[in-house]
């Protein structure tokens, strides 16, 4: 049984007050690395690394040493785990971050009747940022607080601070997350709007007075009158922004020669956020398009050079209603963008008519034009990220369903947990599609302990296996000894929800214990080498659970060429699953994925069905009441 350990004590001065995140038993993350993977691997493979894991785990040998180093770590560092981490999650990474890495958010499909509508529009949602952005300067935003098994508990805050002042930059080997620093004096605040490829800088504070949206849709209408005048078109940079890291920060190396560039660059890279205002895409909005147009931009014949992804936020407002945001995902979690995008969303519906009462200002610079110098060599960057991009467009295999059988509340009337069923659901169509289980990424919050970020709840558990083989190969199994499993995989994914909450899921103590081994220049260890653990880090089937409380959704693309990414927003009576591969791969099949999950949940839900009417009646008859598995609300989600 895992070791729930007492929290280590808080940082003096910590301004927060939550405690640091723990180190879990070493034996204890052993054991639970060898049941994660027991199941998924060849049994002679299984007792190689039995073998590997009980020798890094012997008394006085290197783990033993290893932990002891973390433990150290932890007490010196506000998070032991938080630089390992980004860098592991993040700056390392050289893929492209669209599709590969930026989350987005698709808002409801606008119903635009001309230019004039999008520009109100766009000028309502800066007015909103603007609102936004000053409750988290003056720490107005109220601390969140865990809910279900962490109810009352307060959440760090951290990530709020890093939704309008960060910014990804590229290097060669490694990014690097650069945070803006206030000074006393600040230059006047400003987005940069993206319009027909073209950057522009728009102040939003001007002599220190916040422009009203009656101002901020004037320097729209300007910008845009800007971005028609072909005479003044550039080359579209921003399309070495949406190229592999590598790429792009070479082509950054021969941007910054030229000053005018260096200059661009740093307006942008000081900017709140981006709004890019896109020419409309010429295809029909389905729920599957916008997601796809959302994560790319269609290629370069569309919208992909129409952004810059190394900054956290970019709004999108297409002119044919496809409207969303973009998240550089490296500075925040999901929660972040939904509570910032719910309040937009929120602020929008209730401000319609500032437009026409605000007073304007008489006089405000027009808006600048971003300049570039872009040599010959940069020519052939532009051409290569656009061919890659391209290809990225074509790959993606995307779909979004919208499953109407039931939602969450049919669930909880089960005493179950949404988020775990929902696993084992997908659990049980990985395995309908595939005929076997594979590594599966959960993200669990942190956000209890200082600088929290998440871990991994490991999904494909011995107990899902069981009960997906039980619905899928046996013939012979009655319901209840099906219903039976199922209530047992459920228990498991919701108690191994609460060990990642509280600090004790196994990847990010690995991670440790193989960061600080390379820190302190001793031989890797044979576990981490071991095919077994790459294997465990390959997560074929990349899923989170991001709910909303406004009409819109969160979608991503896998994190490896031959798998899938699944996010999941249940609501009352319906669930979202926003499914993605790529079609490169033989092994994947979105379409076939989203069908299969839809018939896996009629599947569950009648077997749910037929046991609480056989449990009913034998209770009925003084019978034994059927088991339940307890409800529990998480903190999970991308």
């Amino acid at each position: 049984m895992p070791v729930l350990q007492r929290e280590p004590s808080k940082t003096a001065g910590d301004p927060s007050g939550l405690p640091k995140l723990p180190v879990a038993p070493l034996q204890q993350t052993l054991d639970m690395y060898l049941k994660c993977m027991s199941h998924l691997i060849p049994e002679e493979q299984l007792r190689k690394t039995q073998t590997i894991v009980k020798k890094f785990g012997a008394p006085g040998g290197v783990g033993e040493m290893l932990q002891m180093k973390l433990l150290e770590r932890r007490d010196l560092k506000s998070n032991w785990v938080f630089d390992y981490w980004l860098e592991d999650m993040y700056l390392n990474n050289r893929l492209a971050l669209p599709v590969n890495s930026s989350p987005v958010m698709v808002f409801p499909k606008q119903k635009f009747r001309c230019q004039s509508d999008v520009l109100r529009y766009a000028a309502n949602l800066i007015s909103g940022v603007l609102e936004y952005k000053s409750l988290i300067d003056t720490h107005g935003l109220p601390v969140e607080e865990g809910r279900g098994q962490q109810a009352g508990t307060p959440l760090c805050m951290d990530q709020y601070y890093k939704v309008f002042n960060s910014y990804r930059l590229p290097g060669p080997k490694t990014d690097t997350l650069v945070a803006q620093k206030s000074t006393v004096m600040p230059e006047p605040e400003h987005i940069i709007v993206a319009c027909k490829n073209q950057l522009f800088v728009l102040d939003v504070v001007i002599n220190f007075r916040r422009l009203n949206e009656k101002d901020l849709y004037t320097q729209l209408v300007r910008i845009r009158e800007m971005a028609d005048c072909e005479k003044e078109c550039l080359s579209p940079i921003g399309l070495l922004t949406s190229d592999g890291r590598t790429q792009w920060a070479e082509a950054r190396s021969i941007l910054i020669k030229d000053s005018t560039n260096r200059d661009s660059l740093d307006m942008i890279e000081r900017c709140l956020c981006l709004v890019c205002l896109d020419e409309s895409s010429g295809i029909e909005l389905t729920d599957t398009n916008r997601a796809s147009l959302m994560l790319h931009g269609g290629g370069k014949d569309k919208n992909g050079g129409n952004r810059w992804y190394d900054k956290p936020m970019q709004f999108v407002i297409g002119a044919d209603g496809c409207c969303g945001v973009i998240c550089e995902h490296s500075p925040f979690e999901g929660i972040v963008l939904v509570q910032c995008t719910e309040y937009l969303l929120r602020y929008m519906r209730g401000s319609v008519s500032k437009l026409v009462r605000a007073a304007s200002m008489s006089e405000f610079p027009a808006p600048r034009r971003l300049r570039w110098k872009c040599s010959p060599e940069i020519q052939t960057f532009l051409a290569a990220s656009t061919g890659r991009l391209q290809k990225l467009v074509q790959n993606l295999d995307m779909k979004v369903n919208k499953f109407t059988g039931y939602g969450k509340e049919f669930i909880k009337r089960q005493k179950m947990s949404p988020d775990a069923y929902i696993q084992v659901a997908l659990q049980l169509t990985f395995y309908r599609c595939h005929r076997r289980l594979v590594p599966t990424y959960e993200s669990a919050s942190i956000r209890r302990f200082q600088e929290g970020r998440v871990d991994n709840i490991r999904s494909a558990t011995p107990e899902a296996l069981a009960f997906v083989k039980a619905m899928t190969d046996s013939s012979n199994i009655t319901d209840a000894e099906k219903m039976e499993k199922f209530l047992t995989a459920v228990t498991v994914q919701t108690n191994n929800t609460i060990l990642a909450v509280k600090g004790m899921a196994i990847d990010n103590h690995l991670l440790g214990l193989r960061e600080i081994s390379k820190e302190l220049k001793v031989e890797m260890p044979e576990l981490f080498t071991d095919p077994t653990y790459l294997t465990s880090i390959h997560f074929t089937l990349s899923t989170s659970q991001v709910p909303t409380t406004e009409e819109m959704f969160c979608c991503y693309g896998p994190v490896v060429p031959n798998g899938y990414g699944a996010c999941y927003n249940p609501q009352a009576d319906h669930i979202i699953f926003c499914v993605s591969s790529f079609r490169d791969s033989a092994e994947t099949s979105s379409d076939l994925f989203v069908k299969t999950l839809e018939g896996c949940l009629k599947e569950m839900q009648d077997l749910c069905r037929k046991c609480n009417i056989q449990a009913d009646s034998a209770e009925r008859m003084g019978g034994t009441p059927k088991k339940t598995a307890k409800k529990s609300q998480q903190e999970t989600g991308t």
